[in-house]
């Protein structure tokens, strides 16, 4: 079965796994003990620090391993705003930064600081001169910015984001950045004067439960306390040094092979990002097309329940991931697709591994249309062929008078035909999807809008949080005027 989920995790590097075993028979000692055992377990140890630091870009006694990449990002923001203090308690981070800074910037502001958050474009990118801009000076009246986050690529749509551009701004406002390197740091060093960096060992086929955070020298910063002697107060308790070991060695194994593995899988990518709207109708692909990761391709399917999608490909023998709100026990759809403001139905992110094959890349494209279909075919989504009278006036779920009144001349399909009525009468229509999860309200809504003459509106009901991305999202691909929303209730003009 293809696993095409690599931004997610990655399976132990054969490179990984022999370091693992070798340490495990002699890296199972305290580093910080004296004996022979010790002093073999400091040694792997302090070789280990060696090869990661060489691959962040940074000194040994710079990095410390931690048992996660969410520690990493926790720890190190915590520290760097306690160093700070006197600074200010602004913290600047991007709208799309992985859940890991956001729960920290909230748990900042619960106690008492402020968060800023940079909104990105339609490709998931922050504009470096706005980061700039929100970074205020220490010693203003709103006080000053202690720390600013960035990640060095999105985790999601693979964007990569301007970090040099943005530590060179930071460096003038004398605000550290602490970058997120998780997805990328695989594919090469994080450019730019950045002051601390985090980064997980199994994104790059390392064990899980290792982390990397580097700390410049220079950088204040306070670990949070309780803190003891190991891994320089910033990691507490007794280190997985095999799993230390074996991480270290699979990041220098990668680093040898990523040019030219990352020139072939972008060649894959590229062919998904330009064969997947020409195979499967109504599809959005997001991301930025150019400064990405070169693994990573994102894409959202109108009428499509994302879990839904998911399971027809898991079925297929594909393994991929998604960003909808169906594929979670949440309404509200991720808040990379919300702050991008793209499509957020059926959507599906494609992370390719090391060594993919182009047959395997074939099959999907092979496959991906049938899914598509099978789901739509299961959601009644529209197909072009108007549906009944009766059946519409059900499935759209129209309310009451306000439905009845709103029908003018044919009944017609979404993409709309001759119409009886004086096309230039105001005619309403109101369809209550409340309390129905997306995609179904976007449907419904599909399915009447042919039936108000061109110029006439639709009133959507519609409580789910992704109709806030999917209305605005369908009527652009399919050349209707979106009115806007108050509260619950989104009014769209029939344009076509």
């Amino acid at each position: 079965m293809p696993y095409f989920d690599a931004a997610s995790s990655l399976p132990l590097h054969p490179v990984a796994r022999q370091a693992l075993l070798a340490a495990l028979d002699e890296g199972w000692a305290d580093p910080a003990r004296l004996h022979r055992e010790g002093r073999r377990a400091r040694l792997l140890l302090d070789a280990a620090r060696e090869a990661a630091a060489e691959a962040v870009g940074c000194r040994p006694d710079e990095l410390v391993f931690t048992p996660s990449g969410t520690r990493s990002l926790h720890t190190g923001i915590a520290g760097a705003l306690a160093g700070r203090r006197r600074a200010g308690r602004a913290l600047v981070v991007s709208a799309v930064e992985h859940s890991a800074v956001l729960h920290a910037a909230e748990a900042h502001e619960a106690g008492g600081g402020t968060v800023v958050r940079v909104p990105v474009d339609r490709t998931g990118r922050v504009d470096a001169a706005a980061f700039g801009a929100a970074l205020r000076e220490s010693g203003s009246p709103e006080g000053g910015t202690a720390l600013a986050c960035l990640q060095s690529a999105n985790h999601e749509v693979g964007t990569e984001q301007p970090v040099e551009e943005v530590a060179g701004f930071c460096a003038e406002a004398g605000v550290p950045l602490l970058v997120d390197a998780a997805q990328s740091l695989a594919w090469g060093p994080v450019p730019g004067r950045w002051s601390l960096l985090a980064a997980s060992a199994h994104k790059w086929g390392g064990p899980g439960g290792v982390g990397l955070l580097a700390v410049r020298k220079g950088v204040r910063f306070a670990p949070p306390a309780p803190v003891d002697e190991r891994e320089s107060g910033r990691s507490p308790g007794f280190a997985d040094l095999p799993a230390i070991v074996a991480a270290a060695a699979s990041l220098r194994a990668v680093r040898a092979e990523a040019d030219a593995e990352a020139e072939r899988l972008r060649a894959l990518v590229d062919r998904v990002r330009a064969e997947v709207p020409a195979l499967v109708p109504d599809v959005e692909v997001v991301g930025d097309p150019v400064r990405r990761l070169p693994h990573v391709v994102t894409f959202s399917c109108l009428y499509v329940d994302g879990e839904a999608l998911l399971h027809a490909l898991d079925r297929a023998g594909f393994s991929v991931s998604s960003g909808s709100s169906c594929t979670s026990s949440t309404l509200i759809p991720s808040h990379v697709l919300r702050a991008m403001g793209v499509l957020s139905e059926g959507n599906v992110r494609v992370s390719l591994p090391p060594d993919t094959a182009e047959a395997d890349v074939d099959a999907f494209l092979a496959v991906l249309p049938e899914a598509v279909r099978e789901v739509r075919a299961q959601l009644r989504a529209p197909s072009g062929a108007p549906p009944a009278p009766a059946a519409a006036d059900r499935e759209a779920g129209e309310s009451g008078a306000a439905g009845r009144a709103g029908r003018a001349g044919t009944a017609d399909g979404e993409d709309g035909g001759p119409e009886t009525a004086d096309p230039g009468r105001e005619a309403a229509l109101t369809v209550d999807s409340r309390g129905k999860r997306c995609p179904i309200p976007v449907i419904e809504l599909a399915k009447v809008i042919g039936r108000v003459p061109v110029g006439g509106t639709v009133l959507l009901l519609a409580d789910d949080e992704a109709a806030r991305l999917d209305v605005p999202a369908w009527c652009e691909m399919r050349g209707h005027e979106y009115l806007g929303a108050q509260g619950h209730a989104y009014r769209v003009r029939r344009s076509a």
